[in-house]
C-alpha cells in the first residue's frame, strides 16, 4: 500500500478525462434574455403539476426582475439617445455660426470688389 506522502493529493489533476469541461454545448440564449426561466415552462414540457400551480405558470407574467430590467435598458436607451441629439444640435449650431461667418466675408469680398454699389 502507498503512503500518503506519495500519492497525489488531487486525483483530478492526474485523470485528463476529469479536466474536460462537463458541459459538452454552451447555452444560447437569444436577444433580451435575462437567464432566466419564462413563465409557464413547466406546463410546456409536459410537468405534472397541481391545476393551481399550472395555471399561475400559464399566465404569463413576467417577474419584477424582467420587468425592472426592460424599464432599465429603455431608460438607457432613451438617454442615449438623448445625449446624441444634443451632439447633434451642438453640432448644427456650429456650423450655423461657421456658415454666418463664411456669408459676412463673401459680403466683404463682394464689396472690396466693387459688386455691390451700396
Amino acid at each position: 500500500m502507498q503512503s500518503a506522502t506519495t500519492r497525489p493529493i488531487l486525483r483530478i489533476a492526474t485523470h485528463p478525462t476529469l479536466l474536460r469541461s462537463l458541459s459538452i454545448t454552451s447555452k444560447i440564449m437569444g436577444a433580451g434574455d435575462i437567464g432566466s426561466t419564462k413563465s409557464g415552462f413547466m406546463t410546456e414540457y409536459g410537468g405534472t403539476l397541481t391545476k393551481r400551480m399550472t395555471s399561475y405558470l400559464t399566465t404569463g407574467r413576467k417577474d419584477s426582475f424582467a420587468k425592472r430590467e426592460a424599464a432599465h435598458e429603455a431608460m438607457y436607451i432613451r438617454q442615449m439617445e438623448m445625449e446624441k441629439l444634443d451632439r447633434l444640435k451642438q453640432k448644427l449650431q456650429e456650423q450655423r455660426k461657421h456658415m454666418n461667418e463664411l456669408d459676412k466675408h463673401l459680403e466683404e469680398y463682394t464689396k472690396s470688389q466693387g459688386g455691390e454699389q451700396n
